[in-house]
């Protein structure tokens, strides 16, 4: 069977144990510790994909339950995936969309969202 995911130590200090590593994907690889990107339904803002790959972004994190409401899974199922969608080859990680199901769909803050915060 083929490896798709590893992961690498490259450092680990004999003081704090603190380590950097490398993750590797099939859409690339991932350096950590990393900055990552919140493109919460698949796009960042004020910056395309592009420029964002070129100032060496490796890793962009997507919202599931936001790609859930807008554009919806069959959109992006019917474009071949969420790279295809974006047309981003680079990695990208999602949440459970956990918090937001809960807190935004059934939670306290939608109930004061719909009252106005009273």
């Amino acid at each position: 069977p083929k490896d798709y995911f590893k992961f690498e130590i490259i450092h680990q200090s004999k003081k704090s144990l603190a380590r950097t590593g490398r993750i590797t994907t099939p859409h690339g690889t991932i350096d950590t510790p990393a900055f990552v990107a919140v493109g919460t339904n698949a796009a960042l803002k004020a910056i395309d994909f592009a420029k964002a790959d070129d100032a060496g972004q490796q890793l962009i994190f997507s919202n599931t339950y936001h790609l859930l409401l807008q554009p919806g899974p069959r959109i992006i199922r019917d474009a071949g995936g969420i790279h295809k969608f974006t047309g981003r080859e680079k990695p990208f990680i999602t949440d459970s969309g956990g918090f937001q199901v809960f807190s935004l769909a059934y939670g306290s803050v939608k109930e004061s969202l719909e009252s106005g915060g009273e």
